[in-house]
């Protein structure tokens, strides 16, 4: 098999020692809630101990720096994502977007321990886990809201002959309001347990199609006011470096 420029970049931050999760896009190809992604998402290790084995990745990899920050323990620490565009052959025009703390990933260590191997053609890569990856999907983007829903629905489709579970997780993220009505009738005390987290589970244990519809709507409003003022500070941030670069430049 011809490796992908996925494979390829994978790769090489495993000969070079770099300890990464897959998050975003390609981490959603894999739970089966989306199709297609060009960019790659890591997660790295926190610390500056990480630094010098992702750079000489880096160089293997001809990947130049194409946004602000520059890459340092202290911007990915602050939350910021590194971005690198790879000019390496096998892998030219691979965006790589690097951080240490995903949004809304607060236990760093829980994320770790929680992570699953994916078993691939060639070799396995390490993922989040599946709630760890829709929570990093609570965003401003309508498109990333979507794919919550598609995450929970396959995940739904594949454990069909068993709960196993995942009962807490889809009544907790379903998108969709006959599938809350189905759950919130399948798993009727979980969904009372969980409903003073999620309020909308009461118009579901009603059977509140309407209702539901309108919460999901608002939860989502809410969410995306959430990830915008989670970002204001960064971007603020990203701001007086773009400044400080073009007087320097």
């Amino acid at each position: 098999m011809i490796p992908t420029p996925i494979q390829s970049a994978l790769a090489t931050l495993r000969l070079h020692h770099v300890e990464t999760l897959l998050l975003g896009g390609q981490a959603s190809i894999l739970y089966g809630g989306a199709e297609f992604s060009r960019d790659l998402d890591l997660m790295l290790a926190a610390g500056a101990a990480t630094l010098p084995n992702l750079e000489r990745a880096l160089a293997d990899l001809d990947a130049e720096l194409i946004a602000v920050p520059l890459l340092s323990a202290e911007a990915l620490d602050r939350g910021h994502a590194v971005h690198f565009r790879c000019r390496r052959p096998d892998v030219a025009g691979l965006r790589l977007d690097l951080m240490t703390r995903p949004p809304r990933l607060e236990d760093l260590d829980g994320v770790w321990r929680r992570r699953v191997e994916i078993r691939l053609e060639g070799g396995s890569v390490a993922v989040v886990s599946l709630a760890d990856l829709i929570a990093t999907k609570r965003t401003q983007r309508d498109k990333d809201w979507a794919i919550i829903g598609a995450l929970v629905r396959a995940d739904m489709v594949r454990q069909s002959d068993s709960a196993a579970g995942h009962e807490q997780l889809w009544l907790r993220e379903s998108r969709d309001a006959d599938d809350l009505v189905a759950l919130a009738t399948t798993f009727r005390p979980v969904a009372k347990a969980l409903e003073a987290e999620r309020p909308l589970l009461g118009a579901a244990l009603r059977g509140d199609r309407a209702g539901l519809e309108l919460e999901l709507a608002q939860e989502q409003i809410r969410g995306k006011q959430a990830d915008r003022d989670y970002w204001a500070p960064l971007q603020m941030e990203l701001e007086r470096m773009r400044h400080a670069q073009r007087r320097l430049g």
